[in-house]
């Protein structure tokens, strides 16, 4: 049967006539992290060998040897499979012809709907196929919250806003960001939006924030101070043409909506998602200057800068700089007239 995320923490529980479940997707932290908890739940720790065993891809003859044995103290016994993949399928279909007996938990990466193990997992009454998603929004601020309380420090709002915009997709590299801040603060503390950018954040990547932020914007100065602080921090010149495109795009967006009648500040705010809110004014600013044909330009532009930096053999550190300049004169130039 298929599960919901809502549906785990009563799966932890009880997982009742249930033998098998799959935990799946591209999220592969979050999926250790469901195989870890409910295999706890359910065995009542990782150290008793009598009632939890671990493989990892395991040939079909040693998994039904495991999801046929008992426990022996007692309590229902784990069976945790990591990497599983399709060829278990009929194993397991056999192996859970039996109401009794071990649960077995599979883990895998991204199964699309025509994967036998997935398709087994959706249809057998004794089996459950759980997929994990990276989070993103509201869920995801409400996961990175209840991290920070069972570390047992606070946050900040805006610290908690700019990792909901900053966090990686895999949970397990959530996880291990929070514990670093808990650590940094010590129980009881707060964790403020400067230990954040200082832990979590990217160097080179908030200097790119702010060169695309103040190229936009028309503040040469700035945005030529940021770009060179970007590249000398390690910033890769492609990696920064393609920032900006990506930056050009929510302005074509905007541009969109404006010329449907949306204001500027509207059009802002309904991208998603959403600008972190310090960077509010300054995208504002930037929506003022740029409209569709503009905007169009500048994203060819950005092609070509592109294109050079692969095949002209000329320095793309400098061909990337002179785009994020491009950007900033023509802002100034529009923000003058």
């Amino acid at each position: 049967m298929k599960l919901d995320a809502r549906d785990f923490t009563a799966l932890c529980k009880d997982a009742g006539r249930l033998r098998a479940v799959v935990i799946y997707g591209p999220d592969a932290g979050l999926v250790r992290e469901r195989g870890e908890t409910l295999a706890r739940a359910v065995a009542g720790g990782l150290d008793d060998p009598f009632r939890f065993t671990e493989l990892t891809k395991p040939d079909t003859g040693t998994l039904a040897l495991e999801a046929t044995a008992m426990s022996f103290t007692g309590g229902r016994r784990v069976v945790r499979v990591r990497e599983a993949g399709d060829t278990l399928a009929a194993t397991l279909t056999a192996a859970c012809k039996d109401a009794e007996g071990s649960l077995i938990i599979l883990e895998a990466g991204e199964l699309t709907p025509r994967s036998k193990l997935r398709a087994w997992a959706e249809k057998d009454a004794r089996a459950g196929a759980l997929a994990c998603y990276a989070e993103e929004g509201a869920a995801l601020k409400s996961t990175l919250r209840g991290l920070f309380e069972g570390e047992k420090v606070a946050v900040a709002t805006d610290a908690l806003d700019w990792l909901v915009q900053h966090a990686g997709a895999d949970r397990g590299v959530i996880r291990a960001e929070v514990e670093k801040l808990a650590l940094l603060v010590g129980e009881g503390g707060t964790v403020d939006l400067d230990a954040v950018q200082m832990v979590a954040g990217d160097q080179a990547d908030l200097s790119i924030e702010d060169a695309l932020f103040a190229a936009a914007r028309g503040a040469v100065a700035e945005a030529d101070r940021a770009t060179a602080a970007a590249l000398a921090e390690g910033a890769s010149a492609v990696g920064l043409i393609r920032a900006a495109h990506g930056h050009m795009d929510k302005l074509a967006r905007i541009a969109s909506a404006r010329d449907m009648g949306l204001s500027a500040q509207d059009a802002v705010k309904a991208l998603r998602p959403p600008v972190f809110f310090r960077r509010e004014r300054a995208m504002l600013d930037a929506a003022e200057l740029w409209r569709g044909p503009a905007v169009a330009a500048i994203q060819l532009a950005l092609r070509d800068a592109e294109m050079q930096c692969k095949r002209t053999g000329l320095p793309a550190e400098a061909i990337a700089h002179a785009a994020m300049l491009a950007i900033a004169r023509r802002a100034a130039r529009m923000k003058g007239r």
